[in-house]
This record gives C-alpha cells, sequence and structure tokens, in this order.
C-alpha cells in the first residue's frame, strides 16, 4: 500500500524470534488453554449443581469463571493458529475487535474483583444484614454493572483507534493486538489516544482498587476485634484466595496499562502479558478451589459418587450371565 494509507492487514510476529521452539510453545499454551477451560467449567458447573454454594460470593465466583473462558479465547486462538499453521495476517477490524473484547473483559475484571471485595466486606463486617444488603436484586445488579462497565470503558479508546492511519509497517511485535504495538505502528499523532488510554485505565484501575482497598481495610480492623485466634483465620479463610486473586491480576496489570507512553521493551511486555493472559486464568480457578473449603468438599463428594457409580456399573455388567 501507499504510504499515507491505512494498511488493513497486520502481521502478528508472536514469538518469531524462537523458531525452533514454535511447537513446544504451542503445545505448552494449547495444554494450558484446554486445562484453563476444563477448570473454569468445572468451578461453574459445580456452583451450579450444589444447593449449598448458591450465594452470592459463589455466584460472582462463577461469573469470574465465565469471564476467564472468554478472556483466554479472545486471544489464544490467534496465538494457536500463528504458532501451529505459520499463520500471522490479522484484518484490521479483526485486530480492533480482538483488542476491544481484551480490553472490556480484563476491565470487567477488574469491576469484578472489586465486587467481590465488598461482598466481603459486607459479609465480615455485616453479617447480620449481610442477606438484606446483598440481595438477589443487588448482587444481579452489581454483576451486571460490572460486565457493562468494563465493555464501556475500552470503548472510546478503541473507536478513537479506529481512525488511525498506519503507513510504512504492518508489523505487530506481540502475540495479540495490544495497545502499545498498534500505537508504535500509526503515522499519526497518537497522542491523544495514549492520554485518553491513560485516562481509562487509570479509572479503571483507582475505581477498583478504591473499592478493594477500602473493603479489605474495614474487614482487616474488624477481623482485628475479634477475640479468639480460631475467628480470625476463620474470617480470613473467605478472603485468602480473593486477595492471593487481586494481588496477581492488579500488578501486571498496573505494569502494563496505567502508564502514560506506549511502551518500549516488548519482550518485557510479551512475558508479562503472558502471567496476565495465560497463567492467571490458568491459576485462578485452582487458587480459589484449593483455598476453599466448600468447593474441596462439593468437589471430593462429586468425585466420590462418580467413582461410586462407576464401580456399581462395574460390578452390574460383571454379574450378567454369559449368553455366548
Amino acid at each position: 500500500m501507499k504510504n499515507g494509507t491505512s494498511h488493513f492487514e497486520f502481521i502478528i510476529m508472536g514469538f518469531s524470534e524462537l523458531p525452533q521452539y514454535q511447537l513446544l510453545l504451542f503445545a505448552v499454551f494449547f495444554t494450558i488453554y484446554i486445562l484453563t477451560l476444563l477448570e473454569n467449567v468445572l468451578l461453574i458447573v459445580t456452583i451450579w449443581l450444589n444447593s449449598h454454594l448458591r450465594t452470592p460470593m459463589y455466584f460472582f465466583l462463577g461469573n469470574l469463571s465465565l469471564l476467564e473462558i472468554f478472556y483466554v479465547s479472545v486471544t489464544m486462538p490467534k496465538l494457536f493458529s500463528n504458532l501451529l499453521l505459520g499463520e500471522k495476517t490479522i484484518t484490521l477490524g479483526g485486530c480492533l475487535a480482538q483488542l476491544y473484547f481484551f480490553l472490556s473483559l480484563a476491565s470487567s475484571e477488574c469491576f469484578l474483583l472489586a465486587t467481590m471485595a465488598y461482598d466481603r466486606y459486607l459479609a465480615i463486617c455485616h453479617p447480620l444484614h449481610y442477606t438484606s444488603l446483598m440481595n438477589y436484586r443487588a448482587y444481579m445488579t452489581l454483576s451486571l454493572a460490572s460486565w457493562l462497565g468494563g465493555f464501556l470503558a475500552s470503548f472510546p479508546s478503541v473507536v478513537m483507534m479506529s481512525s488511525l492511519q498506519f503507513c510504512n509497517k504492518n508489523t505487530i511485535r506481540h502475540f495479540f493486538c495490544d495497545i502499545s504495538p498498534l500505537l508504535r505502528l500509526s503515522c499519526t499523532d497518537t497522542s491523544l489516544i495514549e492520554l485518553l488510554d491513560f485516562v481509562a485505565a487509570l479509572a479503571v484501575l483507582m475505581t477498583s482498587l478504591l473499592v478493594t482497598g477500602t473493603s479489605y481495610a474495614c474487614i482487616f480492623c474488624t477481623v482485628a476485634k475479634i477475640p479468639s485466634a480460631k475467628g480470625k483465620r476463620k474470617a480470613f479463610s473467605t478472603c485468602a484466595s480473593h486477595l492471593t486473586v487481586v494481588s496477581m491480576f492488579y500488578a501486571t496489570t498496573i505494569f502494563m496499562y496505567a502508564r502514560p507512553k506506549a511502551i518500549g521493551t516488548f519482550d518485557l511486555n510479551k512475558m508479562v502479558s503472558i502471567l496476565y493472559t495465560v497463567v492467571a486464568p490458568f491459576l485462578n480457578p485452582m487458587i480459589y478451589s484449593l483455598r476453599n473449603r466448600e468447593v474441596r468438599e462439593t468437589l471430593t463428594r462429586a468425585m466420590h459418587r462418580k467413582a461410586v457409580s462407576s464401580g456399581w456399573f462395574q460390578m452390574e455388567w460383571l454379574k450378567r450371565p454369559d449368553t455366548s
């Protein structure tokens, strides 16, 4: 194309600097992707089948698992075709769509994690009024607001990026369409979009961090007043897994997006991006399952019933008379 016109196709480089490891990377990422889907689906089914887990806390956890499924499915399939088939091209519309859904789901996760922190605050600090404060209408509204808020927050930046001109280069030095690599390819002034993106990212992160931080500050103050060590451990046990996930998510997200200038070190970008696009969705279900007694017990009972029913079926099959 001529200089000054928009490129309608981009080339996503992925991990082209490691040509000898393309199949190995595909095997690793594909395995993690499948395990991530299975873990999150299993967690959703576990919450759905167990009537004891149909509470606001587990409703939000089910929403988080559903979000993680969408989250990994936005970036990973294109990475698989890149690694296995060498298909590196993506249209401008496809790139912007991937960017929009990626940013929207990341923003929704911020709001959802803040909502979960607020839920824990009400449960621990206001236990007598928890059921009336966090009723069906309240947690449905909070969940819907988390999803809509994320998709609305990233809309202006993506709309402005759709009007950019991409002149000389169309090579994205990343494994998916992210803001920083795209901005570096544009031959028009991107300062306004960078500022808008910074403000949007800061607004999403600071709002959710303020709610999360305030909620846990109140939780710590309340727990500190509990006289028994057993009571303190029980109160903190409901928050430990959420705190772990929050810390991991916010640390990587703030590093990547809450800065006013596009990043120049894309190898570092890829490493950090792998943490929150691949590793975190894979670890989150395990963190919630392993550190949550009710989820562990539900999974154990389900597996035990499955084993018992399988054993009974095999015994009945062996008891059948041989008609041959």
